[in-house]
């Protein structure tokens, strides 16, 4: 990890695992999204790093006040942090989270989300190289390209 620190980032798996949980499908925790949140942060969000870290830390104080015998959000049953989530899920560390999470589990593999392909699996999304003419309109000069006119008008 490069922002998020091991307690940390076990916190924000467990609540990416209760956003995208695994069932008949690989979740958010099986695609790798704290790796991928991990990165956006130290990278091409790294203008967020601040606030959301800041946003972490009132998340975990809040989950300590609530679950004092806990250690952290990580280590609460599934069921208290299902409870807990929709208790703070209007603020602003749940929605960057959500978005997050959904960004980590259909990126690139590249980008640290989306082990296997698992997100693409899915949704159903082939990850072709390349795909097969016509496109559209700039395609129109390729033999066997019609437009339908019927479907125009």
């Amino acid at each position: 990890m490069s922002v998020l620190s091991a307690a940390d980032a076990a916190d924000i798996e467990a609540v990416a695992a209760q956003i995208i949980p695994a069932d008949d499908t690989p979740g958010a925790r099986e695609a790798g999204v704290v790796h991928f949140i991990d990165r956006a942060l130290a990278t091409f969000l790294s203008q967020l790093a601040g606030d959301y870290r800041v946003q972490l830390a009132e998340f975990q104080t809040v989950c300590r006040e609530r679950h004092p015998g806990a250690a952290s959000f990580a280590s609460l049953t599934s069921t208290q942090q299902v409870v807990f989530l929709r208790a703070v899920d209007q603020t602003p560390f749940f929605d960057t989270t959500r978005l997050l999470t959904l960004l980590g589990m259909l990126s690139m593999p590249a980008y640290g989300g989306n082990r296997d392909g698992v997100g693409w699996k899915l949704i159903g999304f082939e990850d072709r190289h390349s795909f097969q003419p016509p496109f559209g309109y700039y395609d129109r000069g390729y033999p066997g390209f019609v437009i339908d006119r019927a479907k125009r008008l």
